[in-house]
């Protein structure tokens, strides 16, 4: 099996040389919009100091980086030239308003936005993520395999990398803590109706299929049980795949990769886990700065020697392939025997 010349390149965009995936996302609107506003006084955060906290990311963590999720709204066009060219680029496609119905959660992407935009502006690949429960309305579940399949149809189209966030929530009516419970069912089952290869995933990010707070020890006497959920999760994905910190402290997220690298995850891209401490100084932003410059990149410094040891690179999952590309109508005539 051959990948398509632009997602083979769009992969390796994203990676480090050894083919690990250390990633970093400041896409985040709503978790960003309600701090900067309740601290503000306002009922919607001033555009100005959104974009400057993006900025501050972008400056202090792409360096550290392999790649940088931004929302091309917020982030993009001021905190761009913060990117060294070498870090790999992923823009994110949703919009961070959902439709919420009865029986669910219904994903749509940014307004005015494409994955041809997204392409021309330089990303080497696209965030989809998808609100998912097996156990919401029917139409809303049609919604959402929909909303997947449109973007992976033209992340196809272009030639573009597709990484696919899968979310758990709590239906309507249903309290935030009950699905806890249930937190290993309701991710593998969220994560299934997406291993289809006509959702054309190139790239999974995917949240724990256990506790996201106070992760049992790695090496402790409940290792065995949460490393069969990784396992059994890892078992089901057609496509390599990094892990998610679902707004875990640094040291949970830390725990967490543990069990995702024994199962063969190869990264993670994450955001708040890393810089949320940083961000709690808001709108102090000359002590933001000085705290992502110290305790977030300590962070990520343990993360990259981490996945060092314990992740396997992207390219020997079994759903990978060849690194040639396949033929493509655009190469030269008889480019093989060149």
């Amino acid at each position: 099996m051959r990948n398509s010349p632009g997602k083979l390149w769009g992969l390796r965009r994203l990676a480090d040389t050894a083919g690990f995936w250390k990633m970093v996302a400041i896409d985040q609107r709503t978790p960003i919009f309600g701090p900067i506003a309740d601290k503000r006084g306002t009922q919607e955060p001033p555009r100005e100091d959104v974009v400057a906290v993006k900025q501050l990311l972008a400056r202090h963590l792409a360096p550290h980086s392999s790649a940088i999720l931004m929302d091309p709204k917020w982030a993009y066009p001021l905190s761009i030239g913060e990117v060294p060219p070498r870090t790999g680029l992923i823009l994110s496609y949703e919009h961070h308003v959902t439709e919420n119905t009865p029986g669910g959660r219904k994903s749509v992407p940014i307004p005015d936005w494409s994955v041809a935009k997204a392409r021309r502006i330089g990303a080497d690949a696209l965030k989809v993520p998808v609100w998912h429960r097996a156990d919401a309305a029917p139409e809303v579940r049609a919604h959402q395999e929909a909303f997947v399949e449109a973007a992976g149809r033209a992340c196809r189209e272009h030639d573009i990398v597709m990484l696919l966030e899968v979310l758990i929530y709590p239906l309507p009516g249903e309290e935030a803590g009950t699905i806890e419970a249930r937190r290993e069912e309701l991710v593998l089952d969220s994560i299934r109706p997406f291993c289809d290869p006509r959702f054309a995933v190139d790239i999974f990010k995917l949240e724990p299929p256990g506790p996201i707070h106070r992760v049992p020890d790695p090496e402790g006497p409940e290792a065995s049980t949460l490393q069969g959920a990784y396992d059994s999760m890892a078992a089901l994905l057609p496509r390599p795949w990094v892990m998610l910190s679902a707004g875990a402290s640094a040291a949970d997220f830390e725990r967490s990769l543990h069990y995702a690298y024994r199962a063969g995850a190869s990264g993670y891209l994450a955001g708040r886990a890393i810089w949320w401490e940083a961000f709690e100084h808001f709108p102090d932003l000359t002590s933001m700065e000085k705290a992502l410059a110290s305790g977030s990149v300590a962070v990520l410094d343990r993360l990259k020697a981490l996945t060092d040891a314990k992740a396997q690179p992207w390219h020997r999952h079994k759903g990978v392939g060849l690194l040639t590309p396949e033929d493509d109508a655009t190469f030269p005539a008889n480019y093989a025997e060149a």
